[in-house]
């Protein structure tokens, strides 16, 4: 990443290589848009015209909906209403979705999550259309937020690196594998609550984040399709594209702000300038993390990456 947070997020679309920070700001302009919309509509007495234009872009449980608006299984994971549900949700993606970034790069961050929005709305259809459970409101529930696919990169990430630790404020030092169980055995126990398709969604969402890694680590990465996508729009509205460049996670690296900070045990040799490592080697050695994970790499490969995300 180039600096400061906001610094990273008020620069978001200038870069090629940084989805965390383009996906953090386009669910907070979402959510300012409609926000303003929201206040001003209702004011004006058209707050029901807000309602049914917002329900033109959330995600429907009914199949002859959703088959009368198939935009929405991409709208729906942009759109936010409350401050706290924006608010849990970004958090979680940045705290996550750095350490994704760190270990795969930002193309392969930006795969999870979309995923995990996409697997999240069908899971969601899914339970609803089949369950008896939900026979009833079926035709009426909408869903809209971010959740399925930050839920995709919270358990991408514990299962990418089940042993980095994150301090909680007030609990201490807990491995991010157990902070992903406990929020999805959460989702489950609540499954059949008052936002029971949100819930199902996130279900969906962590499943998927499990599933990419695994099967990134076996050589198949299933967000091909999606990199394509974006590679494509990248060029459409860049006149100059430029090579990306992947940032890996520090052989030790701290991180402020969150839950506190993440770390793991290894440690790093001596430096040596970045230009000692080629592109190739860093491609090679990308490969054997997808294959087997960070920990399988030598001391001597750690040390290149630690090296090359410096440059």
């Amino acid at each position: 990443m180039y600096g400061s947070f906001w610094e990273n997020l008020r620069n978001a679309f200038r870069h090629s290589d940084n989805s965390l920070y383009k996906l953090i700001a386009i669910n907070v302009l979402v959510f300012f848009a409609l926000l303003v919309a929201r206040v001003l509509m209702t004011v004006s007495g058209l707050g029901d015209l807000y309602k049914t234009g917002l329900s033109y872009l959330m995600m429907p449980a009914s199949l002859p909906k959703l088959a009368a608006q198939p935009w929405t299984v991409f709208t729906y994971m942009f759109l936010h209403e409350g401050v706290f549900h924006i608010l849990f949700n970004m958090l979680f993606l940045y705290w996550f979705g750095m350490l994704v970034h760190q270990y795969l790069g930002s193309r392969k961050l930006a795969n999870l999550y979309i995923l995990g929005g996409l697997f999240g709305a069908a899971f969601y259809v899914l339970i609803y259309n089949l369950a008896p459970y939900f026979s009833g409101s079926v035709d009426t529930s909408l869903m809209l937020g971010a959740s399925a696919g930050v839920f995709a990169v919270v358990v991408g990430a514990a299962t990418l690196a089940p042993n980095t630790t994150f301090f909680l404020i007030i609990i201490g030092p807990v491995k991010i594998v157990y902070i992903a169980a406990f929020y999805v055995i959460m989702s489950f126990a609540n499954s059949i609550g008052a936002n029971a398709g949100g819930e199902i969604a996130h279900l969906g969402g962590a499943l998927l984040g499990y599933l990419y890694i695994v099967q990134l680590r076996k050589g198949n990465d299933w967000g091909v399709p999606v990199q394509k996508v974006g590679i494509f729009f990248e060029n459409l509205f860049s006149r100059n594209p430029s090579k990306v460049k992947v940032s890996y996670r520090k052989a030790k690296t701290t991180s402020s702000g969150g839950f506190g900070s993440f770390s793991s045990k290894t440690k790093t040799s001596q430096e040596v300038k970045p230009q000692d490592t080629s592109q190739e080697e860093i491609d090679q050695i990308l490969d054997k993390i997808a294959a087997k994970g960070y920990d399988a790499l030598s001391k001597e490969e750690k040390r290149k990456l630690f090296e090359f995300s410096k440059k």
